[in-house]
């Protein structure tokens, strides 16, 4: 898997443009990170008019989370330290225990990163560019595991999306209230991402 820079993802109908094969993932949810959910949740509001709902707990990582549904079996989630949980055994994920991220939210929330889905995880990863970790996760009634670098960075330094692998049939997405508010595509330029959806009140990016 090569790094994807400058690429620009469009969405039509029910399925991403990237699915083209039974092993070839295709986009599963974007990532904000911020401080704090509140901070996080507040910032997508303002950006997109509409407010991301509770999520969960990933103990493993010592973050908790918000989402907000983006389109079929799509979605974007709000990600923070969480203050309550201990500090984990390993380095947290998306970057989150580095200080160029800490830094970089002190001036607030950002859009960091994307996740691909796959329907067989060690097959996609094959040809991953770079060693990663297959770990396993739940929360509340999700199972899903997900490759990650041991030192918690972001795949290809942000260049990569994180593949995940969903068990069973259940999905966060299907379980979020519609929100009025559809991801129509998502840019990746020099390691920074910027998104485009269709709101109620007309298109914002993000």
């Amino acid at each position: 898997m090569s790094a994807k820079i400058g690429v620009r993802y469009e969405f039509s109908g029910t399925e991403s443009l990237l699915e083209n094969s039974y092993l070839t993932p295709i986009f599963d949810h974007l990532v904000v990170a911020a401080r704090t959910l509140e901070e996080g949740g507040a910032w997508v509001e303002e950006k997109l008019g509409v407010a991301p709902v509770a999520g969960g707990k990933h103990p493993t990582m010592g973050t908790h989370n918000r989402l907000l549904r983006v389109g079929p079996r799509e979605f974007l989630e709000v990600i923070a330290i969480d203050p309550e949980a201990p500090p984990p055994s390993r380095p947290r994920w998306f970057d989150l225990d580095s200080p160029q991220m800490r830094a970089r939210l002190e001036e607030g929330p950002a859009l960091i990163h994307w996740v691909e889905r796959t329907p067989d995880l060690e097959a996609s990863l094959r040809d991953h560019s770079e060693p990663v970790e297959i770990l396993s996760f739940s929360r509340g009634p999700y199972r899903w595991r997900m490759g990650v670098p041991r030192d918690g960075r972001r795949p290809g330094r942000g260049s990569l999306p994180t593949l995940i692998q969903w068990e069973g049939c259940m999905h966060p997405a299907d379980g979020l209230p519609e929100s009025g508010c559809r991801l129509e595509g998502f840019a990746l330029n020099n390691g920074r991402i910027t998104a485009d959806f269709a709101t109620a009140s007309g298109m914002r990016t993000i």
